[in-house]
């Protein structure tokens, strides 16, 4: 019998919750409801699949939702990505900005921006590891 890769295996458990993530993004974009849930499973879509990227490389990341900190080290993999990742940085704010009252909301606008990038980062990560770690 064959052993489970535990690089592959954990990989593709964190790109199937970020493919959720953003799975409810696009419904919630779509219907132009609730936009603060919907920038929130944008920004949590862009955090799990670079935590995919780094857990398959083997690199070691912290629990946060900073994605310049997480986005830093993804770059020391992958300089390339670099110019895409730095245009996530607004996007940490979305873990917790308008998750309680008082915050106010992100315009419709602001949502389907959000999702854009968010769909940019996940597909630039898909390409980025084999086949076999696609959830």
């Amino acid at each position: 019998m064959r052993r489970e890769d535990p690089r592959r295996h954990g990989a593709q458990q964190w790109l199937a919750k970020a493919a959720e993530d953003l799975g409810l993004a696009e419904l919630l974009v779509r219907g132009s409801v609730f936009p603060s849930a919907a920038v929130f499973h944008c920004q949590q879509a862009v955090e799990k699949a670079l935590k995919a990227f780094l857990f398959w490389h083997d690199r070691p990341f912290r629990r946060t939702h900073d994605l310049v900190e997480i986005g830093g080290r993804c770059v020391t993999v992958d300089p390339a990505l670099e110019p895409l990742l730095r245009r996530t940085a607004p996007l940490t704010e979305y873990a917790w900005k308008f998750r309680y009252p008082g915050e106010g909301e992100p315009s419709q606008a602001e949502a389907q921006e959000a999702l854009s990038l968010a769909r940019e980062v996940y597909e630039a990560i898909l390409a980025r590891l084999p086949q076999e770690v696609r959830p």
